[in-house]
């Protein structure tokens, strides 16, 4: 098979995986009509296994047309340290004693928030947790926000617009929340180091203005679901059955997340850490709650499907790149990032010679302000995805309902980034 031939292969089954992440709903009510094989349509239900089972597809491919060393040497040539390092720092974030960490801090914040109800703590949820992203990356913020939200309201009795408004704002604060340093989002740091972007570049750059759209989003929607919000609790609503993690046990949690974001780009590292957190949590149940080590194996298969069919379009991404003015290029790499993860985009503009500061400011920007669209936009979404899917109806998530309720904030990062 020609390498040309190849390309426009890969580039259909990509169109083709996209597409079957939208039916995923479709065959999970399939699986509710024909219980005969109902295993089957639940797996090709499920939105992390898809971009894994095309890939799958994709090298079947390459074997077939080119043979298996060609296959062999393709998989070995994509970098996995991502969904590795999104897999362990979930399951960590994810513990008992890093979620009542997070929590107290929120419920702290919250008790200066002059609004009532569970609208303060909704509020410093969606707006708070996704800006501390920028410290603890966002693959954490992201995993944090999505189980104080299932706990505080996607458990509770609320209108399925609040559920999908709150998941568009919590993937969209997430994705522009982790721009204050230049570690934390995927898009950043695949050319921070290239471009010697700095933690004051960023701030300057690109931080305030994140900053004020995640609060401005995180506000407004607060107020628009004022009514449901403000039935809702604003104290604790954990189990009281579940006895607080002693102190210490908590030190050690949040020391096994630092060093595992310290470690984020060695392997070695963060997945030696993440076993020795492994035989700490095993040492200690009493102070444990179920691990999320199924939720975090989906979202790294979907990430690292997601690598291998990647890897085979930037013929035709880094050519669209090239042919783009700056403003063209932000909201094109917005529209993009739809259909592609953003981390993907952005490194391959980083393979571009020449770029003004501009043209590599505007990609960036666009980059992140596109995360919160589609569930693949950005590398965190499959994990808030994996964390919320089962409060909505069918244990699905629509992908059209995603996209209208991420518009609203996405449209408001457009104004900060272009605007201010």
């Amino acid at each position: 098979m020609r390498t040309e031939t190849l390309q426009w292969v890969s580039a259909m089954v990509f169109a083709v995986a996209l597409l079957h992440t939208f039916a995923a709903s479709f065959f999970e009510r399939l699986a509710h009509h024909q219980p005969r094989h109902a295993g089957l349509w639940h797996l090709l239900g499920e939105v992390e296994i898809v971009f894994g089972f095309w890939a799958a597809v994709l090298i079947v491919v390459i074997f077939v047309g080119q043979g298996a060393p060609h296959a062999t040497h393709y998989l070995a040539e994509r970098n996995f340290t991502e969904p590795m390092f999104v897999f362990a720092i979930m399951v960590v974030a994810g513990s008992r004693a890093v979620l009542y960490a997070a929590r107290r801090l929120v419920e702290a914040v919250s008790a200066f928030v002059p609004l009532r109800g569970g609208m303060a703590v909704y509020f410093v949820t969606l707006a708070l947790v996704p800006l501390l992203g920028s410290l603890i990356t966002e693959p954490a913020a992201m995993t944090l926000g999505a189980l104080m939200l299932r706990e505080r309201v996607f458990s509770a009795a609320v209108s399925n617009k609040l559920k999908y408004a709150t998941l568009g704002v919590l993937f969209v604060n997430v994705s522009i929340g982790g721009t204050l340093t230049p570690f934390a989002a995927p898009p950043v740091l695949m050319v921070a180091s290239k471009w010697n972007w700095d933690l004051w570049y960023m701030v300057s750059h690109f931080g305030w203005k994140a900053a004020l759209a995640v609060v401005a989003n995180a506000l407004v929607t607060a107020f628009v679901f004022a009514r449901e919000l403000g039935g809702l609790p604003k104290g604790r609503t954990e189990d009281g059955s579940k006895a607080e993690p002693p102190a210490m046990v908590v030190l050690v949690h949040l020391a096994f997340l630092c060093g595992i974001v310290l470690g984020a780009h060695h392997p070695p590292i963060f997945m030696g850490l993440f076993l020795f957190f492994m035989g700490f949590a095993t040492a200690y149940p009493q102070h444990q709650d179920r691990l999320i080590l199924r939720e975090g194996l989906l979202v790294a298969f979907f990430l690292a499907g997601l690598i291998v069919l990647g890897g085979q379009q930037q013929w035709w991404m880094e050519s669209l790149l090239r042919g783009m003015s700056v403003d063209t290029v932000y909201f094109g790499a917005t529209a993009l990032t739809a259909i592609t993860d953003n981390a993907a985009l952005t490194y391959l503009g980083s393979q571009v010679e020449g770029l003004s500061e501009e043209f590599k400011r505007a990609l960036v920007a666009g980059a992140v302000t596109g995360g919160g669209l589609t569930v693949i936009a950005n590398a965190p979404n499959p994990a808030g995805f994996s964390i919320l899917r089962g409060q909505f109806e069918d244990e699905a998530i629509n992908p059209l309902g995603l996209f209208i309720a991420a518009l609203p904030p996405t449209l408001t990062a457009v104004l900060a980034f272009r605007l201010l």
